[in-house]
């Protein structure tokens, strides 16, 4: 199974994760999609009062630098611990 393969089959596992990750995790895998998926965070960091999506975009960001191969395997390894925990 290629990579791309693998990242798709992980994108529908964690629709059916046996328990709601903690917030930390769940901005750490909308990270690892995002990097996997679009590469570096680009646009506009969303201002102050949009706390979520501030939060999202930085976690995003601070993976800058990670190729996107990289981050697909770290989605990967992320979701499959969080089916198995």
């Amino acid at each position: 199974m290629s990579l791309q393969e693998q990242f798709a089959q992980a994108q529908a596992d964690s629709k059916n994760l046996p328990e709601r990750p903690d917030n930390m995790t769940l901005l750490k895998i909308y990270a690892l999609f995002k990097q996997g998926s679009a590469g570096d965070a680009s646009g506009d960091r969303p201002g102050m009062t949009d706390f979520v999506a501030r939060a999202k975009f930085d976690a995003w960001a601070e993976l800058k630098g990670t190729s996107q191969d990289d981050a697909m395997q770290q989605y990967i390894n992320l979701i499959e611990d969080l089916k198995s925990a």
